[in-house]
């Protein structure tokens, strides 16, 4: 699946009882949540001893995922857009890669 076919799928999804303003609010508030429930997760497996639950964190960030969608879709960008301008920006930002020492050049701009 690549991710035109899965913003299509998923906006079959979208409460259509909603405008479009209290969509896009839904699904960023629903981002929030959602990278919180991820975090969670991950919290407890890091600091509390839990076993990581692959499958729960496979079914959260699906709903990262879902809620990432909507909010592009609904200020007009698509997941390829988002994920394009996100990897310019690492390239700018990291050119030979990531490492601490250009990390750390970079701290406050």
């Amino acid at each position: 699946m690549d991710l035109a076919d899965y913003e299509r799928a998923a906006a079959r999804t979208r409460n259509a009882l909603l405008s479009e303003r209290d969509r896009l609010a839904d699904a960023a508030a629903g981002l929030a949540e959602e990278a919180g429930e991820v975090l969670g997760l991950v919290r407890k497996h890091l600091y509390m001893n839990h076993p990581l639950d692959r499958e729960r964190v496979t079914k959260e960030l699906g709903d990262v995922l879902w809620c990432l969608a909507a909010v592009a879709g609904s200020v007009g960008l698509t997941l390829d857009e988002v994920a394009e301008a996100n990897l310019a920006k690492l390239r700018a930002r990291y050119p030979a890669g990531y490492s601490d020492a250009a990390s750390q050049a970079r701290e406050g701009t």
